[in-house]
C-alpha cells in the first residue's frame, strides 16, 4: 500500500485548495522552513540542506502541490560551529554552507569535479533527518577550494556564458559588505577562529579589534593595516566575493522557480547582530548596554542574548539648516534592508520590538540572567533609578508611565502623542520606507510579536497596519481576551500553531491528552467550528481522546478568521513529533532536524492515519464553519475537499 500511496495526484486538488483559501479570505499561507532543514537527492547531500538544492526544488513542487502560496526562510547568514542558530547570523553574507555543489557541475558552470562530489557525498555516514554540521563544513570547504580560479580559467577559455551579472558586476556593487566581512574572516583564520573580542595575542591584535573604530590617534595605522590585509590575501578576498556570488545567482535561481509554482519567498529579518557584524559597525553601537527579552509569559526568567544595540544618538545628524539627515546606524539599516528587498517578496520581521522598544541591560555582567530581569526599556526609562544612564534616550516622559506595573508590562507607557509614535518609529520606517521604493506593501511583512505588545510598539504597528503573531497552541482558553485565541486576531494578523521555538504541535496535542487539557481544547474548538448544540458535546469527547481530529480541528481553526495570513511550520505539516529548538537550551538537536527524504511517502502514510496535516479537510472544516450561507454556497466544493482521502486516491 505505501509504494502505491506514493500515486496521489495532490495538484489535482490545488485549484480546490486555492478556492477556497480565496474564500476564505486567506492571503497568505506559508510554510515556515529554515535553509539547513531541506532535503537533498542522495547525490548531492553534504549533510545539511539548503533550499538551492535539486532536493529542495522537489520539496517546492510538493510544498506548492499541497496549496502554499509561499515559503518562509529563515535566516541565511553565517554561523560558527559553536552556535548554530541561525539568528545569530551574519546580516550580509549568506552562508557558504547553503551552496548547492551539484548545480555547480554542469552548464552553465562546470566548475565542480562529479567525481570529486560522488567521492565526498560517499564518504557520509549517518542518516539524513539531521545536519551534520563538521561534515557540511568539511565537505563544502573540501568543493569550494579553487572555484575561483576555475571560473577565471573557463572565462579566458571562453568555455562558460555570461549570466546575468557577472562576477565583476556584482563584486563592485557589494564592494561595501563584502570587503568587510571577507575581511573578518582572514582575521578570524589568524586568531585560530574566535570572536573579535577574543583577539588578544600579537601586537596588531587591539589594533584588529578597532579596525573600523580605531583608538584615538590610530586611523592612519588602521587603514595602513587595512590596505596591507587586503595586499596580501587578496586571493582569499577574491575566493570569499566568488562564493558569495554563487550564493546569489543561486538564490535568484531559486526565487525564480518558486515564482513559477507560485510561491513567494519570504525571508527573516533577523535582530540580532551577529559578532562579524558587531566588529565593523562597533563605531555606532551602544557602549556597556546590550538587547535582550524581559521576563514574560514565554520565558518568565527572560532571555540574555547579549545583542548589541544601535546608538540612538547615531541614528540621525542635523546640517547646520536644522534638517535631519540619516546618520551610520540608519545607513546601515537601509543598506540591510535594501538587500533584503532585493533578494525576497517580503520579510519576516524577527522581534520588532528590537526596532521599536528595546528591553536592554546592562553589559559584561557575571550574571546576565538577574541584569537582564533587572533591565529597562531604551526609550521609555525617564526616571529609573537603577539606569540612570538611559534618561536622555528616553522618548516619554515621566508623567505618561504607570507607576503601578513593572517596566517591562505592555502598561509601563500609558499614553504617547504623535511626535512620540513618529520618534519611535524611526528605525521601523526605515525598513517600510525601503518595502516602499521595493513595490513591497503591509501585508507582505510578518511581524513576530508574540505574548507581549507594549504600547509604543502598539502605535507604530497602528501606523503601517502591520500585524502580530498568534500561536494558538499556547492560547489560555480560560481567557476569553487572550492574545493567542484565533478568534481575537485581527485580519493584518499571522496565526500559527506553532513556530520554530515551540514543540510540535502534534507533541502538544498527546500533552493535552495526557494531562486531560484536551477536553477544554475540544470545547472551544467544537464553539468555532460550529458544531450543532445537540451534536456538541458528543463530537468534543471524541477529539478530546485522539491527537488526530484535535490537531485537525485546531489547525482549521486557523482558517476561520478573521486573520488573513497563515504559517505553518513544517514539523507540524508534516507530523513530526521532534522539536526543533528549545529556547533557552544549549543542546545538539538545536536548529539540527531535517526533512527526511522520503517525506512524501511518509507524508501521505501519516495522513491515512490522521497524523499529519490534512489541508483540503482542515479548509472543509472552515468553510462549514465560517458560515451557514458559506456553506450552502460552497457545498459542492466542501464535498470535494471533505471526500479527499489517500486510501480512496491510492485505489
Amino acid at each position: 500500500m505505501p509504494g502505491r500511496m506514493m500515486q496521489i495526484n495532490f495538484a489535482a486538488l490545488q485549484p480546490k485548495i486555492q478556492a477556497a483559501l480565496e474564500i476564505l479570505g486567506i492571503r497568505n499561507f506559508l510554510l515556515g522552513i529554515h535553509d539547513a532543514s531541506f532535503p537533498g537527492l542522495p547525490e548531492e547531500d553534504l549533510g545539511r540542506g539548503t533550499p538551492y538544492s535539486r532536493g529542495a526544488e522537489e520539496f517546492f513542487n510538493f510544498v506548492g502541490s499541497l496549496g502554499f502560496n509561499g515559503i518562509q526562510l529563515g535566516p541565511q547568514g553565517i554561523t560558527t560551529s559553536v552556535n548554530p542558530s541561525p539568528y545569530d547570523g551574519t546580516f550580509f553574507s549568506k552562508n557558504p554552507l547553503s551552496l548547492a555543489p551539484l548545480r555547480l557541475t554542469g552548464e552553465p558552470w562546470n566548475l565542480v569535479d562529479p567525481e570529486m562530489l560522488a567521492a565526498v557525498v560517499k564518504a557520509r555516514q549517518f542518516q539524513d533527518d539531521r545536519v551534520h554540521e563538521s561534515f557540511a563544513r568539511m565537505a563544502v570547504g573540501k568543493i569550494s577550494t579553487g572555484l575561483f580560479q576555475r571560473y577565471q580559467a573557463r572565462l579566458r577559455q571562453k568555455k562558460i556564458a555570461a549570466p546575468v551579472e557577472s562576477f565583476d558586476a556584482y563584486r563592485q556593487r557589494n564592494a561595501g559588505w563584502l570587503d568587510r566581512d571577507a575581511l573578518y574572516e582572514i582575521l578570524r583564520q589568524e586568531y585560530g577562529g574566535k570572536n573579535w573580542k577574543q583577539w588578544q595575542e600579537g601586537k596588531n591584535a587591539r589594533l584588529d579589534r578597532h579596525l573600523f573604530n580605531p583608538p584615538p590617534g590610530c586611523a592612519v595605522a588602521a587603514q595602513r593595516r587595512v590596505n596591507g590585509l587586503f595586499s596580501r590575501h587578496r586571493e582569499a578576498v577574491e575566493d570569499y566575493s566568488f562564493t558569495q556570488y554563487l550564493l546569489a545567482r543561486q538564490h535568484d535561481e531559486c526565487r525564480n522557480r518558486c515564482r513559477q509554482i507560485g510561491l513567494k519567498l519570504f525571508g527573516d529579518f533577523q535582530i540580532g547582530l551577529s559578532g562579524r557584524d558587531a566588529w565593523r559597525v562597533q563605531s555606532f553601537l551602544l557602549r556597556d548596554y546590550v538587547m535582550g527579552a524581559p521576563p514574560s509569559r514565554t520565558n518568565p526568567e527572560g532571555q540574555p542574548w547579549n545583542y548589541p544595540v544601535l546608538d540612538p544618538r547615531q541614528y540621525c545628524f542635523r546640517d547646520i539648516d536644522g534638517v535631519r539627515h540619516p546618520g551610520p546606524a540608519v545607513r546601515f539599516l537601509r543598506e540591510r534592508a535594501d538587500k533584503m528587498f532585493a533578494e525576497f517578496d517580503g520579510l519576516r520581521i524577527d522581534h520588532p520590538h528590537g526596532l521599536v522598544c528595546p528591553w536592554v541591560y546592562r553589559a559584561n555582567r557575571e550574571n546576565p540572567v538577574r541584569e537582564v530581569q533587572q533591565g529597562a526599556r531604551l526609550f521609555a526609562s525617564p526616571a529609573v533609578v537603577e539606569h540612570p544612564e538611559l534618561a536622555e534616550f528616553a522618548i516619554v516622559r515621566p508623567d505618561q508611565l504607570n507607576r503601578q506595573a513593572q517596566r517591562h508590562e505592555d502598561n509601563w507607557v500609558l499614553d504617547l502623542d504623535p511626535e512620540q509614535v513618529r520618534r519611535y518609529a524611526l528605525l521601523l520606517d526605515v525598513i517600510m520606507d525601503s518595502a516602499r521604493d521595493s513595490s513591497r506593501g503591509a501585508h507582505e511583512i510578518a511581524c513576530e510579536i508574540l505574548s507581549t505588545q507594549p504600547y509604543p510598539i502598539k502605535r507604530v504597528m497602528e501606523i503601517y497596519s502591520l500585524g502580530r503573531f498568534r500561536v494558538t497552541q499556547k492560547a489560555d482558553l480560560g481567557d476569553p481576551h487572550d492574545v493567542y485565541r484565533s478568534e481575537n486576531a485581527q485580519p493584518e494578523d499571522w496565526l500559527m500553531l506553532g513556530n520554530h521555538d515551540t514543540p510540535p504541535v502534534w507533541q502538544k496535542a498527546e500533552e493535552w491528552i495526557e494531562s486531560g487539557v484536551s477536553r477544554q481544547q475540544a470545547r472551544y474548538l467544537a464553539a468555532r467550528m460550529r458544531i450543532p448544540e445537540d451534536e456538541r458535546t458528543g463530537w468534543a469527547e471524541r477529539i478530546a481522546l485522539d491527537a488526530g481530529p484535535l490537531v485537525q480541528a485546531k489547525f482549521a481553526d486557523l482558517f476561520i478568521g478573521p486573520a488573513r495570513n497563515i504559517m505553518v511550520f513544517f514539523t507540524d505539516l508534516l507530523g513530526i513529533r521532534q522539536a526543533y529548538n528549545k529556547p533557552g537550551t544549549v543542546i545538539d538537536d538545536n536548529w539540527s532536524l531535517r526533512v527526511d527524504p522520503g517525506y512524501r511517502a511518509d507524508y501521505i502514510s501519516k495522513l491515512a492515519g490522521g497524523q499529519a496535516l490534512n489541508i483540503p479537510k482542515a479548509l472543509a472544516m472552515a468553510l462549514r464553519a465560517k458560515s451557514r450561507t458559506s456553506a450552502q454556497q460552497n457545498r459542492e466544493l466542501i464535498a470535494e475537499l471533505e471526500n479527499f482521502s489517500p486510501d480512496r486516491q491510492s485505489r
